[in-house]
């Protein structure tokens, strides 16, 4: 079975690339973990299920280079960055699996869990002045509700209404200081408005369908969840990215180095302890000065003086 809504939020780029099948094969074994755990405890607090779920993300991408933990009242964060001096990028609001009242569902959008995100996520963004967020996560483990940030910042962000009652209720000048007048006041109207639009841009998704799944549904879960998808990481085959080895090779055979210097990087001839007459920079000069090659141009001056 494979998420239409899924396939269809991944770079087509991205969408190219091969996966390795240890790190395929490292995510079945996480997977399967995460959801023996949580149906045999299914009745712990939400706390435990949320450390668990820390634990699956850790161990199968983000444990390297990227930051996980909770944040204020956020009940769990991926950071852009390996610590807290990075910004937030990605915002998990985390339910138990029985807590049926608050979760999220098809049938009951405009729930708690949709006005908690809001609230964490207008917090975020204007009063910490986050725009490096790129999405926005409800889920009790099986189920995931997956928003784009540019969704949010365009249906919410840009609601001039909404932002003033929400910098109206941080500044405690309504009737109640209590969140459950922001939840059930102005979190509830303000997804009302555009509920349609909310859940058409949505993806949503059980785990539970994914333990008997082929690598195709995998491969495609594991890269929806990955920081190259989550936090809009470069990849292998992304045209914006550099590869590494390519680049090294290119200044290679170019005949050509890479320095720094002071914060900057640039691109020079090798140090002359180091240049080969095989590169095509050194081959180059050596035909201009043998050959007098110069000599055939007409105002040399004009192309500087070296």
């Amino acid at each position: 079975m494979v998420n239409k809504k899924i396939c269809e939020s991944l770079n087509k780029a991205f969408l190219k690339v091969k996966l390795l099948r240890q790190d395929i094969n490292k995510f079945k074994d996480n997977l399967e973990i995460l959801l023996r755990i949580t149906d045999k405890e299914i009745n712990e607090k939400e706390e435990f299920h949320k450390n668990n779920l820390t634990t699956f993300l850790k161990d199968t991408y983000y444990s390297t280079n990227h930051y996980i933990n909770t944040q204020d009242n956020n009940d769990l964060v991926i950071y852009n960055g390996k610590d807290i001096n990075s910004k937030i990028g990605v915002i998990i609001e985390t339910k138990r699996p029985n807590n049926t009242t608050e979760m999220i569902m098809s049938d009951k959008f405009n729930c708690k869990a949709l006005q908690q995100l809001l609230l964490y996520y207008l917090r975020e963004r204007i009063t910490n002045n986050n725009f490096e967020i790129k999405y926005l996560i409800i889920t009790n483990i099986y189920d995931w509700f997956v928003f784009r940030a540019d969704l949010f910042e365009r249906l919410f962000y840009q609601d001039k209404f909404l932002v003033k009652q929400f910098n109206d209720f941080q500044e405690k000048r309504l009737t109640s200081e209590k969140t459950k007048l922001f939840y059930e006041s102005i979190a509830f109207n303000a997804i009302n408005k555009v509920k349609l639009e909310l859940k058409e841009n949505c993806v949503n998704f059980n785990l539970k369908d994914y333990e008997k799944e082929e690598d195709l549904s995998l491969t495609l879960l594991y890269k929806f969840l990955s920081p190259q998808h989550l936090l809009k990481l470069p990849f292998a085959n992304d045209s914006n990215s550099l590869d590494q080895g390519f680049y090294s090779e290119l200044l290679h055979i170019i005949g050509l180095t890479e320095v720094k210097q002071g914060s900057k990087k640039l691109i020079e001839r090798l140090p002359e302890n180091k240049r080969y007459q095989g590169s095509l920079l050194e081959n180059t000069i050596y035909q201009l000065d043998t050959y007098n090659k110069l000599d055939n141009l007409t105002n040399l001056s004009d192309y500087g003086n070296n």
